[in-house]
């Protein structure tokens, strides 16, 4: 009965002290720029014009999958502490990071119509998100 207990009382220790260990911190290295221009801007142009240059090897389908995998994480990126501005905010992210999933299974499966088929998609992603947090958007100059 005691060896019991102990097992127990050992295991609600243990539990209670994962559950609270601190969650990882972050280090926010670029700004939002740089983030937008250096990556989610390329990455999302490869997907929007796969049907310009379509990809016929092996490295082409493969270098699409990466695009289309970073683009998937940059949505993740943008909801990291200290980028984060309200719920929109990370509603938007998470659509990037769905559109991103999306092609990336479909250049996996070298699907150039799915991949093709998500221009709607990422472009809503886009301009749902500028048109919220991008002061100008869409005006004239």
């Amino acid at each position: 009965m005691r060896i019991i207990c102990s097992l127990i009382l050992l295991t609600i220790v243990v539990f209670a002290g994962a559950a609270t260990a601190q969650a990882p911190s972050f280090q926010v290295v670029g700004t939002m720029s740089q983030l937008m221009v250096d990556i989610i801007y390329p990455t999302s142009d490869e997907i929007f014009y796969a049907g310009r240059d379509v990809p016929k090897t092996g490295p082409q389908w493969t270098a699409l999958q990466h695009n289309a995998l970073m683009l998937a994480e940059s949505g993740n990126l943008l909801m990291i502490t200290g980028r984060v501005r309200d719920e929109n905010w990370i509603k938007d992210s998470k659509m990037l990071v769905d559109v991103g999933a999306a092609a990336y299974k479909a250049a996996l499966a070298k699907d150039l119509d799915a991949v093709l088929a998500l221009n709607d998609q990422l472009y809503t992603a886009c301009v749902t998100c500028h048109q919220q947090y991008r002061p100008g958007y869409g005006r004239r100059r």
